[in-house]
Formats: C-alpha cells, sequence, structure tokens
C-alpha cells in the first residue's frame, strides 16, 4: 500500500507550498480537505488563500516565518472557509521549512507538511473566533503590549530584568529566568529570578564551546525548546546535572539578537510541563526581542551616563584644602535631558598672597562642546589666578582667551566646517563671577562678567542681593574691563553665588526666581533637619555634592546646599512656575560661602540670646553714580520688616542724599555703613557714610525754586540723631532712627 493511500485512510493530506514560485501542490485528500474536488492539483498562492479564514491566515505566517528562523517545525490550526463564509471544518497543519537557493543566489523556502481535520468546530457555524483562536490571541496580544510598554519604560539593566522578571505570560508563566551575556568568547549569567543567591555561581563565566543549551544558542543564533527532563539530558548531557538540582520539567532557551547580531540568551525555566506550541514559541519569542532591544537600549544609556558623569566629574573640581574661619558648600546639577553635560562650573583656587578665590560661571550651551568649553576656560582662570593677577585682570585675560579659543582658525581642522555643525565652531560667550576672599577680615572683592549678583544671607537671615559692578560676558569684546566690588562678609553671614539655572529653571523669570530662593534663604528649614518640608517631600541624594577636601561643612550649610536645589528640582517647585512656562530647563551650579561667628561651636547656650547685627557695608565709586539706585534698594531689603514704613522711606531719603552729595562735591567714592541693632520693634537703625574729604557740611537757606541744600535740613527733620565725625583722612556723616510702630491714624485738629 502507497504512503498517500495510507495517509487518505486516516483523512491526512499531504501539501507542497513553493514560496519562489507561488504555487501550492495539493494531494487528492488535501484538496478535499480545503473544500476543494478530490483530485490532485497544482494551485497558486492565491486560490489557496482564500480557502483560510483572514485571521488564521495572518497566524500561519508567523507562525512559519518562526519555524524558517528556528529550524523547526510549523504547526497551525486553520479554519477552512466555503465561498459564503462559513466554517467547514477545521484542520491542523504540519510542516518542514526546506530552504533552497535560488539562480539568482538568494535563499528562498518551501513547505512540505501534511493536513489533518480535526473535530470542532462543527459546520455549518458562522466564522466567529473559537476560543483558541479569538481569546487565547486576545489576551496573547494584551500581554504582548503591556511587556512592550513596561520594556520600553525601563532605563537600566537592572529595571529591564525587573521588568522581565514580573512577567506573566497568558497561559503558561515560567517560574525561572536567567539572561546571560556574551563578553568576547565566554558566557555569563547577568541577571536571574527564581534563583537562590549563589545558584549562578556555575554559569557566570563558562566558554563559548560549552554543552549547554544557552551557549549553543548563542553559537548558532537559533531557539532551543527542552519540553521534557528526557530532552534535555539527550541532547545536553554534561550540563543535566547543573540543571537538575532547580527540579525544573521544561526550558526554553532563545537568542537575544540585535541588529543581526547576538548578544547573549534569555532563558525561561518551567516546573510544570510546557508543550511549547507555536503559540507559545511566537509569544517566547517576541519577549525575547523585546527583551534583547530593551537591554541594548539600557546598556547604551548606562555607557552614556557613566561617559557624561565622568566627563563632568573630571571637569568639576574638588574644593580647596580647610580655611580657618570658613566653610564652603557646593553643588552642580546638570540640565535634565539629552547627555547630561552642559557648561555651568565652580571653582575654588588657593592665591599666593594666603587669600582664597571663588569662581562660578555658565558657558553659552547644554551640550558636549559647551562642556569642553568650560574645561578649558576654567584651568585658564585658575591658571591667571594662580598667577595672582586682581580679580579685573583675571577676567580681562579669560575674556581675550574665550574669544580667541572660538575664532581661532586651528579650531577649524578642515578649513571650512569639515561637514560637521556648524554650531560647533560658532563663537560662544560666558557669564563669570569671580570672588577674591580674605579669609582673616572677611573682605571679598568681586569682579563679575553678565552673571547674576551674589546674595547674602545675614546673621538674623535676612536676605540680601548685593548689586556689584560688572561686564560684559566673556568672550564677545576681548579686550574689556571688568571693574570690581568690595564688601565685607561679617561673622554669621553666607554668600551664595549661582548660575541663572538655579534662578529660572521651572518656569520662571530673575524677579520670580529670586523670590522663591529668597523664601529658602530666609527660612529656618536647614537650621532644624526635623523641619525640612523639602527633604521630607524629596530625599533623594542630591548629585554634584561639593565640600572642602580634608573638611566637613556645616550641617546647616549643606542643608542649605541641597533646600536650594531641592526647591528647583522638587516636587515643591511644580506648585510655583513663573511666567515663562515654555522655558528651557538649564544646568545649576551653586557655590555657599559661611564665614562662621565667634560664638558658632563654643557650646555656649544662653537663656536669650542677643539679636545679630544686621550690618551691610556698600562703597559707591565716582564713576558709578547709577549705583545710588541699587544702593536704595540695598537699604530697603535691610530694613524689609522694619515696623514703621515712613520711617524706611526716611531712611532711603536721606542715604540717596548723603551719597549724592558725596558723588557732587567730593572727589572720592562714598563708603556706606548701614547698622540695625536690637530686638525686633525696638531696633535702632544707624547708617554712615565716609569720604575723603575734609570739607564739613553746613546748614544753608535755599530758595524756593533751588535744586540744592536740603541735606543736613532733611536731616535735623527725619533723625533721630545725626551728626559729622571728622576722620584722619575725611570725615564720616550718620544718623540714627529708633524703631516705632507706625500710629493707626493721625490725630485730628
Amino acid at each position: 500500500m502507497r504512503t498517500e493511500d495510507v495517509l487518505a485512510a486516516i483523512a491526512t493530506g499531504l501539501w507542497r507550498w513553493d514560496n519562489a514560485s507561488g504555487t501550492v501542490t495539493l494531494d487528492g485528500e488535501a484538496a478535499r480537505l480545503l473544500g476543494l474536488p478530490a483530485e490532485p492539483v497544482v494551485l497558486p498562492e492565491v486560490a489557496v488563500r482564500s480557502r483560510f479564514h483572514p485571521v488564521d491566515w495572518n497566524e500561519i505566517n508567523g507562525i512559519v516565518n518562526l519555524a524558517v528562523a528556528e529550524g523547526t517545525l510549523a504547526e497551525a490550526r486553520l479554519r477552512i472557509m466555503d465561498v459564503d463564509g462559513r466554517v467547514l471544518r477545521t484542520v491542523r497543519s504540519r510542516s518542514k521549512p526546506v530552504a533552497n537557493r535560488t539562480p539568482e543566489g538568494s535563499t528562498d523556502y518551501e513547505l512540505i507538511g501534511t493536513i489533518q481535520e480535526i473535530a470542532e468546530p462543527q459546520p455549518g457555524t458562522t466564522a466567529a473566533h473559537t476560543p483558541i483562536t479569538g481569546d487565547w490571541r486576545r489576551s496573547r496580544e494584551a500581554f504582548l503590549l503591556d511587556a512592550g510598554r513596561a520594556l520600553a519604560e525601563a532605563r537600566s539593566t537592572a529595571e529591564v530584568l525587573r521588568v522581565a522578571a514580573s512577567l506573566s505570560m497568558p497561559g503558561f508563566s515560567p517560574d525561572g529566568l536567567a539572561v546571560f551575556g556574551v563578553a568576547g568568547d565566554r558566557l555569563s549569567i547577568i541577571g536571574h529570578h527564581g534563583h537562590d543567591p549563589g545558584d549562578e555561581g556555575p554559569f557566570s563565566d563558562m566558554p563559548l564551546e560549552t554543552d549547554y543549551p544557552a551557549a549553543e544558542v548563542v553559537r548558532t543564533g537559533r531557539a532551543i525548546y527542552l519540553p521534557t527532563p528526557e530532552d534535555y539530558k539527550r541532547r545536553f548531557p554534561a550540563s543535566w546535572p547543573l540543571a537538575q538540582r532547580f527540579d525544573r520539567v521544561s526550558w526554553a532557551f532563545l537568542p537575544l539578537i540585535v541588529a543581526g547580531r547576538t548578544m547573549g540568551a534569555w532563558m525561561a525555566a518551567f516546573k510544570h510541563p510546557a508543550s511549547f506550541s507555536p503559540d507559545e514559541r511566537s509569544v517566547l519569542t517576541t519577549v525575547a526581542r523585546m527583551l534583547a532591544q530593551a537591554l541594548q537600549r539600557a546598556v547604551v544609556a548606562e555607557s552614556e551616563r557613566e561617559l557624561t558623569t565622568g566627563l563632568q566629574r573630571s571637569m568639576m573640581p574638588q574644593l580647596g584644602p580647610e580655611i580657618p574661619g570658613m566653610r564652603i558648600a557646593a553643588r552642580y546639577v546638570p540640565t535634565g535631558g539629552g547627555l547630561q553635560v552642559g557648561g555651568d562650573w565652580y571653582d575654588m583656587i588657593p592665591l599666593p598672597s594666603g587669600r582664597f578665590a571663588l569662581v562660578i560661571g555658565d558657558v553659552q550651551g547644554h551640550d558636549v562642546r559647551a562642556a569642553g568649553l568650560m574645561g578649558q576656560l576654567r584651568i585658564a582662570v585658575r591658571a591667571y589666578a594662580s598667577e595672582g593677577h586682581r580679580p579685573d585682570a583675571v577676567l580681562s585675560r579669560a575674556s581675550r582667551f574665550l574669544a580667541g579659543l572660538c575664532s581661532s582658525p586651528e579650531s577649524d581642522p578642515y578649513g571650512d566646517d569639515g561637514g560637521q555643525d556648524s554650531d560647533f565652531l560658532s563663537p560662544r560667550f560666558a557669564t563669570c563671577l569671580y570672588a577674591e576672599c580674605d579669609p582673616r577680615t572677611g573682605m571679598l572683592e568681586v569682579a563679575r562678567a553678565g552673571h547674576p549678583d551674589p546674595a547674602i544671607r545675614m546673621a538674623d537671615g535676612t536676605v540680601l542681593m548685593r548689586p556689584t559692578a560688572g561686564g560684559l560676558p566673556l568672550g564677545i569684546v576681548p579686550d574689556t574691563d571688568y571693574p570690581t566690588t568690595r564688601f565685607t562678609l561679617e561673622p554669621g553671614e553666607t554668600m551664595m553665588l549661582c548660575t541663572d539655572g538655579l534662578i529660572e529653571t521651572g518656569g520662571h523669570d530673575l524677579d520670580t526666581g529670586w523670590a522663591r530662593l529668597r523664601a529658602v534663604l530666609e527660612s529656618d528649614a536647614h537650621e532644624n533637619p526635623h523641619e525640612n518640608a523639602y527633604e521630607n517631600a524629596y530625599d533623594a541624594p542630591v548629585p554634584g555634592a561639593g565640600t572642602a577636601a580634608g573638611q566637613v561643612a556645616p550641617p546647616h550649610l549643606e542643608r542649605l546646599a541641597d533646600l536650594l536645589v531641592q526647591a528647583v528640582h522638587g516636587p515643591s517647585s511644580h506648585h510655583t512656575t513663573g511666567p515663562l512656562a515654555d522655558r528651557r530647563e538649564d544646568d545649576i551650579a551653586v557655590v555657599l560661602l559661611c564665614r562662621e561667628s565667634a560664638d558658632r561651636g563654643q557650646g555656649t547656650a544662653l537663656p536669650h540670646p542677643a539679636r545679630p547685627v544686621r550690618r551691610t557695608v556698600l562703597t559707591v565709586a565716582q564713576v558709578e553714580p547709577e549705583r545710588i539706585a541699587g544702593v536704595r534698594q540695598q537699604i530697603r531689603e535691610l530694613l524689609h520688616d522694619w515696623a514703621d514704613p515712613d520711617q524706611v522711606d526716611s531712611a532711603v531719603l536721606m542715604v540717596s542724599e548723603m551719597v549724592t552729595n558725596v558723588l557732587t562735591h567730593t572727589d572720592g567714592d562714598a563708603l556706606l555703613v548701614a547698622e540695625a541693632i536690637g530686638e525686633l520693634g525696638a531696633r535702632r537703625l544707624r547708617i554712615e557714610v565716609a569720604d575723603g574729604s575734609d570739607e564739613l557740611p553746613h546748614k544753608r537757606q535755599p530758595g524756593e525754586m533751588s535744586s540744592s541744600g536740603r541735606g543736613v535740613l532733611l536731616m535735623e527733620m527725619l533723625a533721630d540723631a545725626w551728626g559729622v565725625d571728622p576722620r584722619g583722612e575725611g570725615k564720616s556723616i550718620w544718623f540714627e532712627l529708633h524703631e516705632q510702630s507706625k500710629t493707626d491714624a493721625d490725630p485730628v485738629f
């Protein structure tokens, strides 16, 4: 009896599908099962396709492609329909792909297999989805969508492995997972789930020639399915003892392939028997592909993070040696997107004079070139400062250096853009603030190149924005002058230097950004960690922390640095966005310099400690009369909590008159010292303005139309006390105001 007769007797047909020619050869029984006359026939592919349910046709395409990739049998259930769309019968197809090389040299395949009728569904029913082809397929698609979404969101190798361990496949779920990676000719396990710690020992480092399923998968690029322990023992007898102790009964090993390269293998092990049907293999293969892509993305992301973090850390200096009486804390946070490198920097430079310099700056841009220019500029500024140049000279030389660096022909080795982005060779500028500090006296000399002014937090918590003279940003005009400003950091005061990213990030402009930072600086949260609302809401470590080498900054200074960054990056910052809601996020650099008070750390706790003196010192040069407006603002900020607003207006008016007189009637600069002493509600304000002239003021009787001569009259009318103190060189004019509450209403006569 012929084989065809035997198969026909058991209702099994033979068919051959030639993919190259697009024809299908059927024997008589196969033609009958497809609803055609029961005789051998050769049909075009489209004629056979019309006999299958459309959903099943799409399904068999995926199964055939999977079988071709794995070199295994293709098995599928197919519904046969008549011309009216009714299901005639359900058949099971089993076929084997056979590769053929075409005359053109390409590789194609043909399927050779059988087709056999199975019991369901009954003839005459509509072509609705059956539980096999409907519910299971829908649950599988939902699972793959969820798995793809979860793997796409994973940002590190550890997250990818956690997602892979949590996958619950429809109908069959592995209880043991392992991911193997390839390094050279070695295979190692990089993550596992469902095993005890230490179980990975024998698999942690294996040659690729090892008789182990994962090694063979990496060598061949094809999946291996082991439905039973007998299959495992028969195919891999050498490694069977290693797998036997885990009490698993089925295993699937699949290659992790990205862009045609096998980067590893994925093992799924089952304690319950798994037959690995075509649908199950299709799910496993799809998950393996998504897992490979997720791992590749994670590896690339981790490499970029490691590179950029190392680059940025190598450019960020360690703050210098311990400075008696001074404490420093610093933070750097790169922008949230891209490579996370940028042009912000800070530095602390010991000077030959025994002083030290604090530098903070921001090179234009948030890219690799900005980071490179920042590194070069930081080194140049450090070199100029170490030579002993004054602050103005340091910035002038740095401006020439940056201008030459960005416009030098040598920066373009090709003579043109060389195919590179033209922006990579475009000029860049940088803002910078250079402050030279005498740690013994607290005297600061500040030169500023387009950078935000420093802020001073006084011992009693009052915050002043310290106006300083400044020039153009570095690199715009090579030969630029940068005037210096002198002031004293009093004991107990803290100076904050920052880049504009700390002010404007989160949709703020300069005004709203300063208001946000002022609230943090003036709060007492950093003094008492238990009352730190920001830390409770956002307790992740802040990157870029810096303290002086060999010293530990006071806890309150470190907490204040964290609070400033967290106020911008923490959850609370999202509730206080400013008017520029679409503003791009920026890098952040911040440096805090604290001059310790004499009683800090002495362990003496007074029952009623005296309120610290609120004191500020300003210099107004002859060439800067426009800074009188800044002086008025300083006095208003100094007296922000004064009880009587009218007294504040009086103080501002008298200070403006005193400073204007110095600039008008003398040839020198005006030195202003303002002090508020005492408890709230009963304070005494004393303001002195000194100059180098020996000519004393005297009372005049200005005419009705006179524009001057009323200074002494104002002092007599508005001040509680005033006077003139001659000095060795020059004089000092002063006045005092005693704080008093404003009356509710003026008396009516």
